[in-house]
């Protein structure tokens, strides 16, 4: 366990800190046993990424802009400390009107609890953070715990320190249930906007409640099925991809070219993968114009049917906020707030559940 010590490793990289903890020491998590989810070759790149530097750059702009947020990773380990400390080097910071810098900035801390993670607290951002930050969460008690802290939304990362006591015991975590993660490829409802807290993105709900990795490639304001992202999209190896990238189509027409094209592409290299194509949640804003988004979406389903296909699923959005108080499940008409992530999670994750329990039996 001790390769993992930063000052056990290179004195010159002992990491300073301004937490009042006499017995406290850091660990890299990149580093084994700490293991990570959900961020590209995250060992080995510089600063923390959802995509490779040249699929980033040639998506367009803002894909470029946001591939660096962290939205979905994690790292997951176990430990007796009584204390974990996060120390962050954060070189962008999001800070967004409407969402929450605990949501954006933050990290968040789960207990793997007979097999379900379940939230206990956040290392919560200083309202002045400007490069980073670090913060420490105390237990009531020490004994060992299989922990998950999920990284922030919408900022970069590009370093993590994890303090323990010096005397801890440090092991790599709960694995998940599921070996091969869900994809999920979409907007800034995607990426997690605007989750009061990273945990509570409906990616994220339903793989602490699943046990099942995941990778989110949303990209606020961005996703929009162009080849280049299609091609990766199709390159990956994963249980379920989850389409749902209706919301940033910058028209039904762009929908049209884009949709079944971008679906085939993935059938077409992996023929067996399920494949859930979900609509916009928003309906309540534009019904007539969204219905026309959602039949596009449906027709690409409903083609795939046609054509014989037993692993497609189609999702609609007008489902999504559920009915009563749909109204409150949003922070300004659009992006969903913790309410709205919620319900969203409980009608997309039946079906995520659904495949993987279908998949299991089948192993």
């Amino acid at each position: 366990m001790d390769e993992g010590k930063i000052q056990d490793i290179d004195k010159n990289l002992k990491v300073e800190t301004n937490l009042k903890l006499d017995d406290i020491c850091f660990y890299d998590a990149r580093r084994e046993p700490f293991r990570l989810y959900g961020l590209y070759n995250a060992k080995t790149e510089a600063e923390f990424k959802r995509l490779p530097d040249d699929v980033a750059q040639s998506t367009n702009q803002g894909v470029a802009a946001l591939y660096k947020n962290t939205a979905g990773g994690r790292v997951r380990f176990s430990t007796d400390s009584s204390y974990v400390a996060v120390k962050a080097v954060m070189p962008g910071i999001g800070k967004l009107p409407h969402m929450p810098l605990s949501g954006s900035a933050g990290f968040d801390l789960y207990i793997n609890d007979g097999g379900k993670d379940v939230y206990f607290k956040t290392f919560m951002p200083p309202y002045d953070i400007k490069d980073g930050y670090e913060s420490v969460i105390h237990f009531e008690d020490r004994r060992a715990r299989n922990i998950t802290i999920h990284f922030p939304l919408y900022s970069c990362v590009s370093s993590l320190y994890i303090g323990l006591q010096e005397d801890a015991n440090v092991g790599e975590g709960a694995k998940y249930k599921y070996e091969k993660p869900v994809l999920y490829y979409g907007s800034s409802i995607t990426q997690g906007g605007c989750a009061s807290r990273p945990g509570n993105c409906y990616q994220n709900i339903i793989s602490a409640k699943l046990g099942c990795d995941h990778i989110n490639l949303g990209f606020s304001g961005s996703a929009r099925g162009e080849d280049i992202i299609a091609d990766y999209i199709a390159s990956l190896d994963y249980s379920i991809f989850v389409c749902d990238y209706d919301h940033n189509a910058p028209s039904v027409e762009h929908l049209e070219k884009t949709h079944e094209k971008l679906f085939l592409k993935v059938r077409e290299a992996i023929p067996e993968v399920p494949i859930v194509l979900v609509s916009k949640p928003d309906f309540d804003s534009n019904p007539a114009e969204i219905a026309k988004r959602r039949d596009v979406i449906y027709r690409t389903y409903m083609n795939a049917l046609r054509r014989g296909d037993k692993n497609v699923y189609f999702i609609d959005g007008e489902r999504l906020f559920k009915d009563e108080n749909r109204d409150a499940c949003t922070v300004d008409g659009c992006h969903p707030n913790d309410a709205g992530f919620v319900r969203m999670a409980e009608v997309i994750g039946f079906t995520v559940d659904k495949i993987l329990r279908k998949g299991k039996s089948h192993d």
